[in-house]
């Protein structure tokens, strides 16, 4: 018997041992992915601190970072401020826009019944298969010179305040609800928009979380748009005015890549602090139905 328990306490030492070392492979595996991954934005930041130098280094010395080169940024172009509060203005009216239209459209497609719903449902599948550019020209010339919108936040926002694909994710989700307790909050007394706003929506946050991040984003990121439909310096959105200010301090790449880096912790900070939502909308029933 004593030999029977040295031989399982053995077996049992080099299982644990085995484990150890598949743990500390696969962390050491995640560890080099996220420095691969982070590797341009490491590498933007390395630019930024080793001051004003027309021969950068991969790694920089650490005994002469220049940290104030990010208010270098701002004395140099002061709209900077400026961009980052249109883009922001612009993303949080498109993410909230997105949010209530997607909502309601989405819950009359999940919940109620009215003739011509699945060709509604289709037509807003459709409208996921046109390419952006070929709506580029009609979307311009109703906002430039129908309604003159040109350099103003209307003109920015109001194009993006509805979302094919938000639709779709929204009642996808919504139909994964069951009908039930729809059914029986419609019982204790509850119309069709206390149901919505009081009972559907708290359920479905993950859902609603992913579609707001992912509104942000794109919003925050948009260059083609802003582009054409802002002509003053003061009406750009960060990606338009960080890629014109690349272009004005293109043989000074510690202003570039502080600049670059300013105007991209705000997405950052989103996609982390939205990150567990973003999982958790795609991956609990988002997509079924």
């Amino acid at each position: 018997m004593s030999a029977g328990i040295t031989s399982n306490e053995a077996h049992s030492s080099t299982y644990r041992a085995a484990e150890m070392a598949r743990t500390i492979g696969l962390y050491i595996l995640l560890i080099v992915a996220s420095l691969v991954v982070l590797f341009p934005i490491l590498f933007s930041l390395s630019l930024a601190v080793q001051g004003d130098t027309l021969a950068p280094q991969l790694v920089p010395d650490f005994s002469k970072l220049d940290w104030s080169v990010f208010s270098q940024a701002f004395n140099q172009e002061p709209n900077l401020g400026r961009w980052i509060i249109n883009s922001f203005v612009v993303s949080l009216a498109v993410t909230l826009g997105q949010l209530i239209t997607s909502s309601l459209a989405a819950y009359a497609l999940a919940t109620l019944d009215f003739p011509g719903k699945s060709i509604f449902f289709v037509i807003f599948l459709a409208t996921l298969m046109i390419p952006w550019e070929a709506t580029v020209i009609p979307n311009y010339l109703t906002i430039a010179r129908d309604l003159h919108w040109k350099d103003s936040y209307q003109g920015l926002i109001v194009p993006f305040l509805g979302s094919g694909f938000g639709i779709f994710l929204l009642r996808q989700y919504f139909m994964t609800i069951p009908k039930d307790l729809y059914e029986a909050a419609v019982i204790d007394g509850c119309g069709r928009t206390r149901y919505l706003w009081s009972i559907l929506i708290p359920l479905s946050r993950p859902a609603l979380g992913t579609l707001a991040v992912y509104a942000f984003l794109n919003t925050y990121n948009q260059y083609y748009w802003p582009l054409l439909i802002t002509d003053s310096p003061e009406w750009r959105t960060t990606q338009v005015g960080i890629t014109a200010f690349r272009q004005t301090e293109s043989a000074v790449f510690n202003l570039q890549m502080a600049g670059t880096l300013i105007v991209m912790v705000p997405t950052l900070l989103l996609l982390i602090i939205g990150q567990r939502q973003l999982v958790r909308g795609l991956t609990s029933g988002a997509l079924k139905g």
